[in-house]
C-alpha cells in the first residue's frame, strides 16, 4: 500500500494576550525559550523528526519576527520537495482577518487544495513538549476515524484549566464527550485522580476536515475555533477518537521526561517550564540527541567565564548558559541566559531568564525575574526584590512574585537605599564560591568547580560535554527511521 500524504498545518497566529509584555513586539510562537530557540521550534522540530516535511505555517499577528525566523532556520531540501511555508492571513474569501483555528485554515484551503494530501495533521506552536506525530498518524488510520485528537494526562484538579476528552464507556479510543474547561470530569479507568486534556494537536482525514470548515463557515452560532467547534462536530457524529500521549514513544527518552508537555501561554508556567530546564536530572531534557529541537544557531563565540574586580571569579551553577555570554566575577544561579548576555563583577543572577543582549551592570542583583531582550540593568539596581519598588518603576510582576521586563525596557538608577539592598545580596556568594576564589588562586580547581569552570564532563547521553542545540533540520532527513 502507498504511504499517505501528509499535510502538516502549523497553528501560529496567536496574540498571546497572557504572555504581555514578551508578546508586546511578536508573535507568541516567536516568543523565546531555553536560552536558544524560539517557541515554535519544538514544534516544528517534533514535525521533522517525524518525518513529516511539507509544512505551512498560519501566522498573523505581530508576525515579522516568527516570519524571519522560519525563513533563516526552516530551509528544507526543495530538491527533496520539502519545506516550511509561513502563511500569513490573505483574507481569500472575504475582507475579515482569522476569526479563530477553525478559519484560519478555512481561509487557507488553498493549502490543502495544492498539496492533494490524504491525511491533514494540524498542532499548536506554544506548547514544549517531544512527540513523534508518525505514531498518531498510525493509530489514526488503523481506527477508522474521521478525526483524532492528542491527549495528555493531568490532574483531575486542572480540568477547569483544558478542553477535556471523555471518552466513550464501551470504547476508550473514541470520545464520548468533548468540553470546554468544566468544573469537574469523571477519572480515568485506570487512573481515578487524572483526566484527558486536549494537547491542541489533530489528525484529520483531509476530506473529512474540509466538509466540516465549509460547515463551520456557514454556520451563525460558532467561534471558529478548532476544539471548541471542529472536534464536537465529529463527537456529534461519532467519528472522533483519541490518542493517549502515554503512548507515544520518543528515541532517547526517559520515564521521568518521555510524557512531558506543557502550555506556556500564561507567564508563570512560562517561568515554571524554564526552571524545569536547569537541575542535573530535568524533568525536560534538552539534550537528547536521538529527537533534537532544531534552530537558528548564533554566530556569538562561547560563553565565558573570568575573574572581576578583586579576583572574584565568575560562575555559574544549576543553569543554561548561552553561546557569547561574559560572567566577569558574577555569579549566576539556577537561571537561563540567552546569546551575549553580560553579568558583570560583584553581580548576581538568581532564579530568573535572561534573553539576548541584556546585562547586568556591577553589583546589581536579578532575582525571580524575566528580562527580555537587550535590558541594561544599571550596577547597583536590584529587580525582583522589592515586588513593591519593581511596580513603581513600571515593571510587570506577577501574583506569584515574577518580576517581567519588556524588551528594551528602562531601569532607572538606583538611589542609596536600594544599592544597600543590593550590596546586601551582592555580598551572599554561593556556599563554595570562596573555596573556589582560594583554589583557583592557588593553580589548583576542586572537582565540585569542573563544570562552571569549563571542564568536559559526561552527559546525560554519554557523551563527553552536554552538547548545542542541533541547527541543520536536514539532519533530519538523512536519519533512518
Amino acid at each position: 500500500m502507498a504511504p499517505k500524504r501528509v499535510l502538516a498545518i502549523v497553528l501560529a497566529g496567536g496574540e498571546g494576550k497572557r504572555l504581555m509584555p514578551l508578546t508586546a513586539d511578536r508573535a507568541k510562537p516567536a516568543v523565546p525559550f531555553a536560552g536558544s530557540y524560539r517557541l515554535i521550534d519544538f514544534a516544528l522540530s517534533n514535525l521533522v523528526n517525524s518525518g513529516y516535511r511539507h509544512i505551512v505555517v498560519l501566522t498573523q499577528y505581530k508576525s515579522h519576527s516568527l516570519d524571519r525566523h522560519i525563513s533563516e532556520t526552516w530551509r528544507l531540501s526543495t530538491l527533496l520537495q520539502n519545506y516550511v511555508a509561513s502563511v500569513p492571513a490573505q483574507q481569500r474569501v472575504g475582507k475579515s482577518w482569522f476569526l479563530g483555528s477553525a478559519n484560519a485554515i478555512y481561509q487557507s484551503l488553498n493549502l490543502i487544495k495544492d498539496e492533494k494530501p490524504d491525511i491533514v495533521v494540524v498542532v499548536g506552536a506554544d506548547h514544549v513538549y517531544r512527540m513523534d506525530f508518525s505514531q498518531m498518524v498510525e493509530a489514526h488510520i488503523a481506527s477508522g476515524a474521521k478525526a483524532t485528537v492528542a491527549a495528555v494526562r493531568q490532574p483531575l484538579s486542572m480540568a477547569n484549566q483544558f478542553g477535556v476528552i471523555e471518552t466513550d464507556a464501551a470504547d476508550p479510543t473514541r470520545i464520548g464527550a468533548f468540553v470546554e474547561k468544566p468544573a469537574t470530569t469523571p477519572g480515568l479507568p485506570d487512573a481515578p485522580d487524572q483526566f484527558l486534556a486536549s494537547m491542541g494537536n489533530y489528525v484529520f482525514d483531509s476530506d473529512a476536515l474540509v466538509e466540516a470548515l465549509k460547515h463551520d463557515a456557514e454556520r451563525l452560532d460558532t467561534k471558529h475555533d478548532m476544539g471548541g467547534d471542529i472536534v464536537p462536530h465529529f463527537v456529534e457524529r461519532g467519528e472522533a477518537g483519541v490518542y493517549d500521549f502515554t503512548r507515544n514513544e520518543i528515541p532517547g527518552s526517559t520515564e521521568r521526561d518521555r510524557t512531558y508537555w506543557r502550555d506556556v501561554g500564561t507567564i508563570d508556567s512560562f517561568y515554571d517550564a524554564h526552571m524545569d530546564l536547569i537541575s542535573p536530572l530535568p524533568v525536560f531534557n534538552l539534550y537528547n540527541s536521538q529527537w533534537p529541537i532544531y534552530t537558528r544557531q548564533s554566530v556569538s563565540p562561547p560563553a565565558k567565564f573570568v575573574r572581576g574586580l578583586g579576583g572574584r571569579v565568575g560562575l555559574a551553577l544549576d543553569s543554561i548558559v548561552s553561546s557569547g555570554v561574559v560572567v566577569t566575577g558574577g555569579s549566576v544561579e539556577g537561571s537561563v541566559l540567552s546569546h551575549d548576555v553580560r553579568v558583570n563583577a560583584g553581580a548576581r543572577v538568581l532564579d530568573s531568564v535572561l534573553m539576548d543582549g541584556c546585562l547586568v551592570g556591577e553589583g546589581a542583583v536579578v532575582n525571580r525575574a524575566i528580562l527580555d531582550k537587550n535590558v541594561v540593568v544599571p550596577p547597583g539596581t536590584t529587580v525582583g526584590l522589592d515586588p513593591k519598588l519593581d511596580k513603581e518603576r513600571g515593571f510587570q510582576v506577577t501574583d506569584s512574585g515574577i518580576t517581567i521586563l519588556a524588551k528594551d525596557q528602562h531601569v532607572p538608577e538606583p538611589d542609596e537605599d536600594e544599592r544597600k539592598l543590593a550590596a546586601a545580596w551582592s555580598s551572599k556568594h554561593p556556599a563554595d564560591f570562596e573555596d573556589r576564589v582560594a583554589s583557583t588562586a592557588d593553580g589548583a580547581r576542586p572537582a565540585s568547580a569542573a563544570a562552571s569552570l569549563g571542564d568536559e564532563t559526561p552527559a546525560e547521553d554519554g557523551r563527553t560535554g552536554e552538547g548545542a542545540p542541533s541547527s541543520a533540520p536536514e539532519a533530519a532527513e538523512a536519519r533512518p527511521r
